[in-house]
């Protein structure tokens, strides 16, 4: 039997007819949908266990979406609840090899856990499949500050601000880190640039003295060199 609808793509004069079986899966795809938007909902004002039982719900009208367990594992992860967020993001992970959320969220639980080094590799896993993912660049700066390894990070803050140019947060890491590796004008130009477009960054402003006060050392030791010769 034919349902039939009004198509208003067109204006809303046309008429079309579509089975039973397909608006019956139209109306599973939009609840899931709901689901899925009420569970995000939920999390965001800390209601955590109407969250939870939405994503369940969700998982279970899509099955092979790996959203509902994304959501079940940040969830899991904000009560601080470290396996069983790890077993969700596994879940979406199984279910899309290729979900750079998954890779965030195992890197979460592993920064959280202290395991740095697991941490750092999901959050490189994570950028290689979305180099636009805030989080994992923040948290690959985080735990690259307790490992003490800037290359790759910079990396992939330069290619974030090459497409997001005006982002100051990203913009100071990538100074603290060029000033940790002793690239100070670079740094000093960075944090010039956050100024512009902050001007009360009272953390850029400070960085910015001790980058000039290191510049000034260094240009006087190599004179004091100079003078020596």
């Amino acid at each position: 039997m034919d349902v039939t609808e009004q198509d208003s793509s067109f204006g809303g004069g046309a008429e079309i007819h579509c089975p039973q079986n397909k608006l019956k899966e139209h109306n599973t795809t939009q609840h899931y949908e709901l689901l899925q938007q009420l569970g995000d909902c939920y999390t965001s004002v800390g209601s955590y266990d109407r969250a939870k039982k939405s994503y369940e719900q969700a998982a279970s009208l899509g099955p092979d979406e790996p959203a509902p367990y994304i959501g079940l594992g940040v969830v899991e992860l904000q009560q601080n609840n470290l396996d069983d967020a790890e077993l969700a993001f596994r879940v979406a992970l199984r279910l899309d090899p290729n979900c750079a959320k998954a890779y965030a969220g195992l890197a979460m639980a592993a920064q959280q856990k202290a395991d740095y080094k697991q941490a750092f590799e999901f959050y490189l896993k994570c950028l290689e499949l979305d180099v636009d993912n805030l989080t994992a660049l923040l948290g690959l700066f985080q735990t690259s500050c307790r490992m003490g390894s800037f290359a790759r990070v910079i990396y992939y803050l330069e290619q974030y601000l090459n497409t997001h140019p005006g982002d100051s947060s990203v913009m100071f890491s990538l100074a603290a880190l060029y000033m940790r590796e002793g690239r100070l004008p670079l740094a000093g130009e960075t944090l010039r640039d956050v100024l512009a477009l902050d001007p009360e960054n009272k953390d850029a402003a400070n960085l910015l003295e001790e980058v000039e006060h290191s510049l000034a050392q260094k240009e006087q030791e190599a004179q004091a060199g100079v003078h020596i010769a």
